[in-house]
């Protein structure tokens, strides 16, 4: 899996408007990728039904959950230490119930229901569906548990509340699980197989945002470029699919088709891509409509074939190279982001010197970037050792986080006296006499305010910028037919 992370919401509580007649209290926090976060809409969703109005105050809950991530030991700790400070406020909240979701869930089921004993129940990925249930059994006073994966859950027939929304852009998942079995990543044990959804509820609910406001939206999986749609079913049975079924199928280059045409108005992200899943055909589309934002989110982890090879990352850097000269053949304008490793087990120093090069070759808008964090149960930790000093590790990574600063300077730099594409998603964070927003590239502009307001998009004549940020005046509205 690669990370598909908002580090502004991590941890935040989550809220909708209250539904009249629900009695019930539910405070709800998530920790990792985007996909968490859609997950938690999902999750607040169901419970809405079932009498539970999301609040902020912790103290005046019924039932607490913590989405979960195990992408890194870090994300972990963090649960742990918020778990801790549930259970505090339990001991003065008795009627209080704790409930652990997602992806850690699933990892560490025994351990926090039984050994631990701190928390009362334990849903998995795919089991939201049975909440319901699980809370009967919480009230009567058992520990609820399931983490069954699922061969067919898309939660396509659940409509997403939005939970603390701008009212502007918006996750729709279209994909669920992974089959890349990338050596470090915990993804396929904890969110099962790879399985896609009808693209006919994809539309649905692209137009109810639509209907609602919303003026972006980004299409969320594991592997979106994965995506493909002939019925039903796990991607890896398509080939026992009928001549039919296959004949009619929907890929990722088909949806992002579709989606464009149907709403040309609304702005179109995806993330993530995976480079030996990102085909021409989706690049091409992107060329073709110019909803579809100018930003492609293409993980490679490193640089050496030798460390790709362990990784178990199925293209080569240079086919990595490849690809990235088609994109920047189709699509010049386009930005390119980065997930990278350091400090692989048996990575070398010639190993990490291939990264550094691969990041001149492409010069990243932006990345994220970890040293490598062991993760149980992945291929990794059962075959390999972790045998880079601590000390190398975090050395190789300031090497790629400076270089990834230059690259970002220079990469803002080029916007320097062009007019962007802004759509305006909120106040800035330093001043409440300007509005911040995204260019097409995924790039943060800020502007004074003038008489615009949130979800206008706005062309910005940019005069400064920062590493990160673009600064500009606004020159009038977009056009965007």
């Amino acid at each position: 899996m690669e990370k598909i992370i908002d580090e502004s919401k991590q941890g935040k509580s989550l809220v909708l408007e209250p539904k009249n007649g629900n009695t019930r209290k539910l405070f709800i926090e998530s920790y990792g990728c985007s996909m968490n976060f859609s997950d938690s809409e999902i999750v607040a969703s169901i419970l809405l039904k079932e009498g539970y109005n999301t609040t902020q105050t912790l103290e005046e809950a019924d039932l607490v959950l913590v989405n979960t991530c195990s992408i890194r030991d870090k994300a972990e700790q963090t649960v742990r230490k918020r778990l801790e400070k549930y259970n505090a406020v339990k001991r003065i909240n008795p009627k209080m119930k704790v409930g652990v979701l997602g992806c850690m869930a699933e990892r560490l089921k025994s351990k926090f229901l039984e050994e631990e004993k701190i928390v009362d129940l334990v849903v998995g990925p795919d089991a939201y569906k049975d909440l319901p249930n699980l809370l009967a059994e919480v009230d009567e006073g058992r520990d609820a548990i399931n983490v069954i994966l699922s061969k067919d859950e898309t939660y396509g027939d659940i409509s997403p509340v939005r939970l603390n929304s701008n009212g502007v852009s918006a996750f729709v998942s279209i994909t669920r699980g992974c089959d890349n079995m990338c050596t470090f990543c915990v993804v396929p044990f904890t969110r099962g197989r790879e399985r896609s959804r009808d693209p006919q509820s994809i539309l649905e609910e692209i137009k109810d945002l639509w209907d609602r406001g919303f003026k972006e939206i980004t299409l969320l999986g594991q592997n979106v470029d994965s995506y493909l749609w002939y019925g039903g079913g796990l991607k890896k049975d398509f080939d026992k699919a009928s001549d039919i079924q296959k004949a009619t199928a929907v890929n990722f280059a088909n949806l992002l088709d579709l989606c464009a045409k149907a709403y040309p108005k609304m702005r179109i992200r995806f993330s993530t891509s995976n480079p030996q899943d990102l085909t021409l055909d989706v690049i091409e589309t992107m060329a073709k409509h110019k909803n579809i934002c100018d930003h492609i989110h293409l993980p490679v982890q490193s640089g050496s074939n030798r460390i790709l090879k362990e990784m178990n990352r199925l293209h080569t850097r240079e086919e990595y190279f490849e690809l990235i000269d088609n994109i920047r053949r189709i699509l010049p304008d386009c930005a390119i982001s980065q997930d990278m490793i350091a400090g692989f087990p048996t990575e070398t120093e010639e190993d990490h010197q291939d990264t550094l090069s691969l990041m001149e070759y492409v010069k990243y808008n932006f990345g994220y970037m970890f040293t490598y964090s062991e993760r149980p149960g992945t291929l990794a930790e059962r075959k390999m050792e972790d045998d880079v000093p601590e000390e190398i590790k975090k050395r190789r990574l300031d090497e790629i986080v400076q270089l990834q600063r230059q690259h970002s300077e220079f990469r803002t730099k080029a916007f320097l006296n062009t007019t962007v594409e802004v759509l305006i998603e909120r106040e800035s964070k330093k001043s409440d006499q300007e509005w911040s927003g995204r260019t097409s590239q995924n790039v943060v502009a800020v502007f004074p305010k003038e008489d615009y307001k949130i979800g206008d998009l706005v062309n910005v004549k940019i005069t400064d910028c920062t590493s990160a940020t673009l600064i500009g005046e606004a020159i009038g509205y977009a056009m965007n037919d």
